[in-house]
């Protein structure tokens, strides 16, 4: 039976020797190619380099729905800013993040006047609650 070490509280209970797990993360290279955003929506992010897919699973395409678009530039949008997050001062980037903010903001409108709101706070100025209503987003077009 091995010895097991007591641990502080937070620090988890493991036996003596325990083999530890090593994490890597890949360093992210300065102002590296990247995806357009649609394509970032559908590898899961934005950086080429960053593309390591698990058991080399990869996903090709974004789906076909109304809401690709959104989904797209929302994304690339959010993968860009953790970007930002570490490396804040690459105006090229942030140049590129403002611009997909713009984009974003645009197709959300777009969207939402012509398949309602995209998420429940849109509802704050409607004039009845039309949160589900038919027919959904990815019914448009749908052959009965």
């Amino acid at each position: 039976m091995e010895k097991v070490k007591n641990c502080d509280v937070g620090e988890g209970r493991l036996p003596c020797c325990a083999p530890l797990a090593l994490s890597a993360i890949p360093a992210q290279g300065r102002n590296g190619p990247r995806y357009d955003s649609g394509k970032s929506l559908a590898r899961g992010t934005l950086f080429p380099e960053l593309d390591l897919p698990l058991g080399n699973i990869v996903n090709s395409t974004v789906p076909d729905v109304p809401a690709a678009e959104l989904m797209a530039l929302d994304f690339a949008a959010h993968d860009l800013s953790l970007y930002l997050d570490t490396h804040p001062d690459d105006g090229e980037a942030f140049a590129v993040y403002k611009e997909l903010l713009k984009l974003a903001e645009t197709g959300r409108k777009r969207y939402t006047e012509r398949f309602g709101p995209v998420t429940k706070t849109e509802l704050r100025d409607a004039a009845h609650y039309n949160w589900l209503k038919d027919p959904w987003p990815w019914e448009y077009g749908k052959e009965d």
